[in-house]
């Protein structure tokens, strides 16, 4: 209530707290050099692929009103407004699949109506954005984003399953339509016999696994035993779209006796033939939309926002996370603001709407998060040189050490800077008080185990892959060589890729394994429930989610009424807020719906951690058996699917007993 009657104190608070870095961000991104254009590509690709991928969906879906020249150019356009006029410049901007699900219900409602049709669909979509992009505008200006935390993790991972679920079956569709002729084509056409048609069916196969099969083995390359440490990451970061590319190369491979058209390939009309330009002027045909139906537009618009609302500041969260260690401000109130702008400028010009997406968002500060500390090593280790040159003890060589950092960050020294150098500084003296060890040659060591995490905050990133995201536009003629078949494959490759991480999924994994052998779960890293939660509560909890999943599902196949699939997920914050406490006790709950994503490391093996501790481990031989961990494979290990840092302890019983009430503490003695 406090939040309705301040209107625009959201707003006002980001807009101050953003204009007072701004011009930092440009500065310190500039300030990077080339270094910028790792983070810039790498994200380049976690975005351009699933865009073309949406495009070609929405092309079917549509029949060819849509296609992936209006999604990569929605992404575009919107990446470089958020960019340059947006609050939080780590937020990543893309055409959604919530996005694709939404305007292929109404492409079927439009085109079963004789006063709409397909020639007034893409208008009537218009005046769902208009209609969107005003409740945006209120839920800004009335500081919804105060009540983001009510989307508690029961209702992100619910979401996340229903997104994979409908991406699995988006690829089973696809790979079936191989083995069939598409709706208004020619019979006759060779390429449509029944051999040529069987062909393309068994090709779309093979080009469908085997793009899953290298796309999910790519993106574990870091942890391969073979390979140079650059050849691994440059694999695990680029693997997917090599493997895009690899196997479009084979589909070119086919004898010359193949009928053309086998394989299938993309189709979407080129930027500068007459097809694409109607979508520029929608704008003119608004009018003749009957006053009925922009009424109607009222409906699947407050879908929309409630949608875009819960995707966008989410995906704006997880790219914030404290793990993080962002210094900058947040600006979730603006950045709905200039959602809406965007979203009514796409509507107006005839383009499905961009909003945050996950994982890409978390994924851009990741790697940023490695680029800055990349950059504060480098100067660390100039300075450690430097120190021992003039034989400095080892208390003034971490002196040393601690200047540059706090000539980095920018800041005066402070408790929590200290702080968070403690473990430096503890490692670097250590050698100096224990006599019987050597003071090492190499001054990286500690460095590396010790170093905070520190994030490149800029906009230059952003604004540099949407610009290639825009170029990739005009690249068209060369996207429509890939094959169907192979984004059938990278629908199932996102779904199966988006599982690790989500505990709804790793619950139901759970409940299904027999007492007998649960014994294994716990000789892995685990998720900390797993230890403080009886076996029937997870169960049961599982069992509610899982229904309701199938609630959400079964809605999506609704002809008409499946416009409102969101409308479960808003219902959920009351089922969370009042209906679960009643059944499970506040413990209980806390722990299966946690904030964080707590996990357990096994034991007695060697564990990762963020801080990049040193392990307690036997040297093997001295320095040649030290386990070496790069930065972002490190990160990788910490990291969920979505782009979610977990927290990691060593053993339910010793560490968290210091700060975490057991259920039996809870409970009155008699």
């Amino acid at each position: 209530m406090e939040s309705i009657k301040s209107p625009f104190r959201g707003i006002a608070v980001d807009f101050r707290g953003r204009v007072s870095c701004y011009k930092e961000d440009w500065i310190s991104g500039l300030h990077s050099g080339i270094g910028i254009l790792a983070p810039t590509t790498y994200i380049f690709f976690a975005s351009a692929l699933p865009v073309i991928a949406f495009g070609e969906q929405l092309s079917r879906d549509t029949d060819g009103s849509l296609s992936a020249v209006e999604t990569l150019a929605s992404t575009a356009i919107c990446g470089i407004i958020h960019a340059i006029f947006g609050g939080q410049p780590l937020l990543i901007l893309g055409v959604a699949e919530p996005t694709i699900i939404m305007y292929t219900y109404l492409y079927n409602f439009a085109k079963g109506r004789e006063d709409l049709g397909q020639d007034l669909y893409m208008a009537w979509a218009g005046w769902v954005c208009v209609w969107t992009a005003l409740m945006l505008f209120l839920l800004a200006i009335f500081n919804a984003c105060d009540i983001i935390n009510r989307f508690t993790r029961v209702a992100g991972e619910l979401f996340g399953m229903l997104i994979t679920v409908l991406f699995i079956q988006e690829a089973i569709k696809g790979v079936v339509s191989e083995f069939k002729v598409p709706e208004a084509e020619d019979l006759n056409l060779e390429k449509y016999q029944f051999q040529w048609l069987y062909t393309n069916g068994l090709l779309g196969i093979i080009f469908t696994f085997g793009l899953l099969y290298t796309a999910l083995k790519s993106r574990k390359a870091r942890s391969w035993l073979y390979g140079t440490g650059s050849l691994r990451s440059f694999t695990a970061d680029y693997g997917v779209p090599l493997m895009v590319i690899a196997w479009t190369a084979l589909s070119f491979s086919m004898p010359s006796k193949v009928a053309s058209g086998v394989p299938r390939r993309l189709y979407s009309p080129l930027l500068w033939d007459s097809a694409s330009y109607h979508h520029w002027t929608v704008i003119k045909d608004m009018s003749r939309v009957p006053p009925t139906y922009i009424l109607a537009a009222f409906i699947p618009a407050l879908m929309i926002a409630g949608l875009y609302f819960f995707d966008h500041s989410v995906a704006s969260q997880l790219a914030q996370q404290k793990e993080f260690n962002l210094k900058k401000p947040t600006a979730y109130h603006y950045d709905i603001l200039i959602l809406g702008f965007m979203t009514l400028l796409c509507g107006l010009v005839g383009l499905p709407p961009s909003n945050g997406v996950l994982p890409q968002s978390p994924m851009h500060t990741k790697s940023l998060a490695t680029l800055k500390r990349q950059f504060i090593r480098r100067k660390m280790v100039k300075s450690v040189k430097e120190s021992i040159k003039q034989k400095a003890s080892n208390s003034e060589i971490y002196d040393k050490m601690q200047d540059v950092f706090i000539e980095i960050e920018d800041t005066p020294v402070t408790s929590p800077l200290v702080k968070e150098l403690e473990d430096l500084k503890e490692a670097v003296t250590k050698s100096e008080k224990d006599q019987a060890e050597k003071v090492t040659s190499d001054p990286t060591i500690h460095i590396d185990d010790h170093l905070p995490v520190r994030v490149n905050e800029q906009r230059v990133s952003n604004l540099l892959q949407s610009l290639l995201v825009a170029a990739s536009v005009c690249a068209i003629p060369v996207i429509k060589l890939i094959p169907t078949s192979v984004l059938w494959g990278y629908f199932a490759y996102m779904a199966i890729d988006s599982l690790p991480g989500n505990q709804l999924w790793e619950r139901m994994l759970f409940v299904f394994i027999t007492p007998a052998r649960r014994y294994k779960v716990f000789e892995r890293a685990h998720a900390s429930f797993i230890e403080s939660v009886p076996f029937k509560y997870i169960a049961a909890f599982t069992l509610l989610q899982f229904v309701y999943l199938l609630l959400c599902f079964g809605i999506t196949w609704i002809p008409i009424a499946g416009i409102l699939f969101p409308l479960p997920f808003f219902i959920l914050i009351a089922i969370r807020q009042h209906g679960l406490p009643r059944l499970f006790s506040p413990y209980h709950l806390q722990e299966l719906d946690a904030a964080e994503y707590e996990e357990i490391a096994r034991t007695p093996e060697l564990s990762l951690s963020l801080s990049h501790r040193e392990n307690e481990a036997p040297e093997l031989g001295g320095m040649e058996g030290r386990m070496q961990v790069c930065d972002a494979e490190t990160l990788d290990e910490l990291t969920t699917s979505r782009g979610e840092l977990k927290v990691r302890t060593s053993s339910f019983s010793e560490h968290r007993s210091d700060h975490q009430v057991r259920p039996e503490e809870i409970v009155p003695e008699d």
